[in-house]
């Protein structure tokens, strides 16, 4: 199997450490046998990090160079890091450790806790909003719900930072937080939240890795164990760590250097969270004689993709942008990336509804579509317009698969009849294998052989029960003399890991939720400024981050991307939006950004502060009337706004002034564009100028051309007829712009 191949779902165990090797391309190698001291792997999008990194840990066990309990992987989400466990077990590597940083932590704390604090561990709080709007409460702060959501978030990453409550308003300011109340407020709330949970003897998760740090720091003996203990790190994600997660990491490695991290500067996109690149731009500063390894062979996404997700990059400012990584697709040619306007947000997503059905009609499963957003709320819109196209669909970020009722209770039919027996339940009459025993199992809740039509419940819970007949199907033709029982087993070894299967409906998520997933398919919505990057990013950070985000929108695309923008909120509403300053230069029709230009791309509420008024054209630079930006475009110029800026054009006025230059060219006997040239025409319908003055302020217009066309142009503007006059003087002195 070559690297660019997809594994089956259920892959037969490697024979031996070095068949573990086998299809891994020259980098990944590079990474599996490098199993001594420190490694920095900078992996780009794509490009296989979680293969080579459980291939390295897989070969290391098999070949006898690391103990499997003496080996920790950490990663960030229950996905991640059960994901990494089901790999290792299937390249013969089970008994490793693969853990987010807080479960890790918190299974440490527990065992632990009796011998260095004595007594019951304090009871983990699972919601920790309940206590903030309690604590505001208490400190007579009225928070309205995206407050409370957005306060919650400030104390998690005062938390994470190792803030403490009277120092998070100078942090919060040293940092360019943009706080959601004033923050000697939010200090208060912090302060109260914390005192609440004493009284209530409660921790949060942020507690956990304070905690933690905290006795492996205090108590030597206990860190001196938990190191006999892991003596092997592998960090996932490395640019995503905080500088407290950081720091548990120091704590457990002591003076060793055996750690291996991986990760991505470009897709640094939690800093909100206090994650920081610094630790991944710095390893070779830290460890001088650390074995680095770039991989850029991108095996996910189309030359088309890949050249889109470089040219995104190749604009970037910053530090993580210097490190950034060139991929090189390693797949045939695909479709180009489709780009796409609408006027307003209902259009938009009815265009990208009927472009989904398109697709699912061609063969693209609807499981390997994703519809991607800047922020939750955008998704309603795309609920709606799916449904009444009548294509199912999932949310990502809801209710976990696992957790939900129908599949919680098709787990427990299954286990009592696979307890039972194929010919003790009469329900498995005639079905002679796994699959079909499942089939049968589930048509008593809800299954059939045929999706119920329309949308809603009915069809939610039908598309997790066939999830599970799909995984059973797959599970047998990977394992064909497997048992129901064993099934069950992989289902439970599934649900502790978080790793659901795959429901058939098209993916809704926040570009944020959808780091480290992938589709065939994939519709980036809603890129207008203010939304893309969104509006309270302010800072250049702020902003190259925003650029970072749609990036990793861009690569989790395999084949199919599409780009889309509305120029208005709702039906009717002012076309005012421009899409994103982000696809300058990349996007048919747009001007590259210039070197050096201003991140903000807009003046104030993104329109242009440019100054209208009689006279001639001021001195100076001009600037795009709806933007702001400083055009050097001749035809920019005379229309005093980008190309591709929204355009206020009056229609029926544009095809008056057309037909009446056409007749004025008649009569001089010369081209039309010795009159006005096109642009110079749609400059005149876009201002619709009702006085000389402001005729004569439209490029193109001269003195000259004033004199003998002035009226008419005024009276077409004015909806009246010109007059009728000899317009045979000659008007070739002044020569047309190209």
């Amino acid at each position: 199997m070559t690297a660019a191949t997809h594994s089956t779902l259920f892959p037969q165990v490697p024979a031996s450490a070095d068949a573990v090797l086998d299809g891994l391309d020259p980098e990944q190698r590079e990474v599996a046998t490098a199993l001594s001291g420190p490694v920095c792997v900078l992996a780009g999008a794509g490009t296989g990090k979680t293969r080579a990194i459980t291939h390295r840990i897989a070969y290391g066990v098999r070949s006898g160079v690391l103990q499997p309990a003496s080996v920790l992987a950490v990663t960030f989400t229950n996905r991640a890091a059960g994901e990494m466990r089901g790999r290792l077990r299937q390249l013969g590597a089970g008994g490793v450790q693969a853990r987010t940083f807080h479960s890790a932590a918190l299974r440490q704390l527990q065992y632990f806790w009796p011998k260095a604090v004595g007594g019951d561990m304090p009871r983990l709080l699972e919601r920790k909003v309940q206590v903030v709007a309690e604590a505001a409460a208490r400190c007579r702060v009225r928070l309205d719900r995206n407050e409370l959501r957005d306060v919650t978030g400030e104390i998690e990453w005062a938390k994470v930072t190792q803030t403490v409550p009277e120092d998070y308003p100078a942090a919060a300011a040293k940092c360019g937080r943009e706080a959601p109340r004033d923050p000697a407020e939010i200090a208060r709330v912090y302060g109260m939240y914390e005192q609440l949970k004493r009284e209530r003897g409660t921790i949060d998760f942020e507690d956990v890795l304070l905690l933690t740090v905290g006795v492996l720091q205090d108590r030597h003996d206990i860190a001196e164990t938990v190191r006999r203990q892991y003596q092997h790190f592998v960090v996932d994600e490395y640019q995503d760590v905080s500088p407290l997660q950081q720091r548990l990491l120091e704590l457990w490695l002591g003076d060793r250097d055996t750690l291996c991290v991986v990760g991505d500067a470009s897709q640094t996109i939690y800093s909100f969270t206090g994650a920081t690149p610094d630790n991944l731009l710095n390893f070779r500063v830290r460890h001088p004689n650390a074995t680095v390894v770039k991989l850029v062979r991108d095996y996910r996404s189309t030359p088309q993709v890949v050249h889109l997700a470089n040219g995104l990059l190749s604009a970037a400012r910053g530090r993580a942008a210097e490190s950034r990584l060139e991929l090189i697709s390693q797949r045939d040619a695909g479709p180009e990336p489709v780009f796409a306007e609408y006027a307003d947000e209902p259009a938009e997503a009815e265009g990208t509804a009927r472009r989904v059905k398109e697709l699912i009609a061609s063969g693209v499963p609807a499981s390997e579509i994703a519809i991607l957003y800047r922020i939750n709320a955008q998704s309603e819109v795309y609920e709606q317009a799916l449904a009444d196209v009548g294509v199912p669909y999932q949310l990502r970020g809801a209710e976990r698969f696992f957790e939900r009722p129908e599949v919680r209770e098709a787990g427990l039919l299954l286990r009592g009849a696979a307890r039972a027996g194929h010919h003790s339940d009469p329900q498995l009459a005639g079905a002679e294998d796994v699959p079909a025993q499942v089939r049968a199992v589930l048509s008593t809740r809800g299954w059939t052989p045929e999706p119920p039509a329309g949308s809603g419940a009915v069809r939610d819970r039908w598309e997790s029960l066939a999830a599970l007949v799909r995984l059973a199907e797959d599970f047998v033709r990977a394992r064909p003399q497997a048992t129901l029982s064993d099934l069950v087993a992989e289902l439970d070894e599934r649900a502790s890991a978080q790793h659901a299967p795959t429901v058939e409906g098209v993916t809704l998520a926040s570009l944020h939720a959808a780091k480290g997933l992938e589709w065939d398919a994939v519709f980036l919505v809603g890129l207008a400024e203010g939304m893309m990057p969104i509006t309270y990013a302010k800072t250049d950070e702020q902003v190259e981050e925003e650029r970072r985000l749609l990036y990793v929108g861009v690569t989790r695309a395999r084949a199919h991307l599409s780009l889309t923008w509305a120029l208005s909120r709702t039906p009717g509403g002012r076309p005012s939006r421009r899409p994103t300053r982000f696809l300058n230069g990349l996007r048919p029709g747009s001007a590259a950004p210039r070197p050096g230009g201003l991140s903000s791309g807009a003046g104030p509420g993104g329109r242009g502060g440019v100054e209208r008024g009689g006279g001639r054209a001021r001195r100076g630079p001009v600037r795009c009337r709806v933007c702001g930006r400083t055009l050097t475009d001749a035809g920019e110029i005379k229309l005093m706004r980008c190309e591709d800026c929204p355009s206020e054009l009056d229609e029926a006025l544009y095809e008056r002034l057309r037909d009446w230059r056409a007749e004025q060219a008649r009569l001089l006997g010369q081209p039309a564009f010795c009159v006005f040239t096109d642009k110079t025409l749609l400059a005149i319908a876009e201002a619709v100028p009702g006085t000389e003055s402001e005729l004569a302020s439209i490029s193109g217009v001269g003195g000259r051309k004033l004199g003998r066309f002035g009226a008419d142009v005024l009276a077409l503007c004015a909806g009246d007829e010109p007059a009728s006059e000899d317009v045979s003087q000659d008007t070739s002195e002044e020569s047309p712009e190209k």
